[in-house]
């Protein structure tokens, strides 16, 4: 019985989201299918140890999850039995660095002719072994047409593809395959390299780092750029007045900018200070964002600073003024005295009686009010002595 299943579909299996790597980034080598790689980058300043990349299979991304620690990456000098480095004397080895090996004589190579300190501390490939030679008439590869293991071309940008890593020897004719390193895109020439007659083709295959174009477009707000291509970022950066909200710096990886554009908003202060004595005018309810205007007048006393306060770039409030208490001096009046309370100053408005002594008589108002300039109105009275009459006998 022929059975035709109408409704199903044939999907090939993922392994979805590897996780998070602190103080680093992963980067997929395509949709996480069956086969492919996620690889591992630290942040400047951190050193990858373990593995740069995990595996997806069909139990799920495998091998051991990488880790980024403080520092910078160092690889130790290889040991490698009867051999002559061209890198003699060196102890240790930046990142990107290589090592050519050539064996004593009466010793042949066996693996790669040269390695280069990976990212994560380790020589890429791993450093060969010198093996005693066998007889003469086996001893050279040459001899019967077939080659040893290629070497990188100087500052290329791609590497042999991984199924060819681990092989020594390859007969006359071979061809192996070149991929552009994680970061870069083929732009030319070809990735194939054949033996002949005992050396390799040159290596034609051009790479180039990938670009990863604009990071997008910030309403109120603009991204700062370090360069648009594999390993730049962009830091976003918002108008005066606006804050950034998310992760502000996206990353150029093999597969674009990593994270999502942030979003700039609007900066809002808190409630506007109180002054004592003051009356506010101005919104009454929040919010109060960037370039809020509010004003300030005394109910009494005198304003000392800005009447008007603003809302900054910064979220908080200009400087608010102050309202100082309006008062004037105890009248000095000679001769003379006052009823009421005999204080050293009175408020505003406050109101007081003069009263000359006796034998003086008042020039002026016998009642005087503080004035809202720290004066009494309408003036000082004066008390001027009494003038005596004589009398002449007639």
């Amino acid at each position: 019985v022929l059975i035709i299943c109408s409704f199903c579909v044939l999907t090939e299996k993922t392994c979805g989201y590897a996780g998070d790597l602190l103080h680093g980034y992963l980067h997929y080598e395509g949709q996480s299918y069956l086969g492919e790689r996620v690889y591992a980058t630290c942040q400047e300043g951190y050193t990858l140890k373990g593995p740069n990349y995990l595996i997806c299979e069909a139990s799920g991304w495998t091998g051991e999850f990488p880790t980024c620690e403080e520092g910078e990456t160092t690889c130790s000098t290889p040991a490698v039995a009867n051999s002559v480095q061209r890198a003699e004397g060196v102890s240790e080895f930046r990142v990107g660095e290589a090592v050519t090996f050539t064996c004593q004589q009466g010793f042949r190579l066996d693996g790669a002719q040269e390695v280069k300190c990976g990212s994560n501390g380790q020589w890429q490939p791993e450093p060969p072994r010198c093996l005693p030679s066998p007889d003469k008439t086996q001893s050279s590869g040459n001899e019967t047409g077939g080659c040893g293991v290629p070497l990188n071309t100087k500052d290329s940008d791609a590497n042999l593809a991984d199924k060819y890593i681990t092989m020594t020897s390859f007969p006359s004719g071979a061809k192996v395959y070149y991929v552009c390193n994680v970061g870069y895109t083929p732009v030319g020439g070809s990735r194939i390299r054949i033996c002949k007659n005992g050396n390799w083709t040159p290596l034609r295959l051009k790479c180039e780092l990938k670009s990863c174009g604009s990071a997008g477009e910030i309403l109120n707000g603009r991204f700062v750029y370090s360069g648009v291509e594999f390993g730049d970022t962009a830091t976003g950066v918002c108008d005066d007045g606006y804050t950034v909200v998310g992760q502000a710096t996206r990353n150029c990886m093999s597969n674009g900018w990593d994270g999502r554009i942030p979003v700039c908003e609007a900066v809002v202060c808190d409630e506007p200070p109180e002054v004592t004595g003051a009356e506010r005018r101005g919104p009454q309810e929040p919010p109060y964002s960037y370039k809020t205007v509010i004003s300030y007048r005394c109910r009494t006393g005198t304003l000392v600073g800005q009447k008007d306060i603003w809302c900054t770039k910064n979220g908080t409030w200009s400087a608010p003024p102050k309202c100082n208490e309006i008062t004037c001096p105890s009248p000095n009046v000679a001769n003379a005295f006052w009823m009421g309370a005999q204080n050293r100053s009175f408020r505003y408005k406050e109101t007081i009686s003069i009263e000359c002594k006796r034998g003086y008589i008042m020039n002026g108002p016998n009642s005087i009010t503080c004035n809202n300039d720290g004066r009494w109105i309408p003036r000082l009275p004066e008390c001027r002595r009494k003038l005596r009459q004589s009398f002449r006998r007639g």
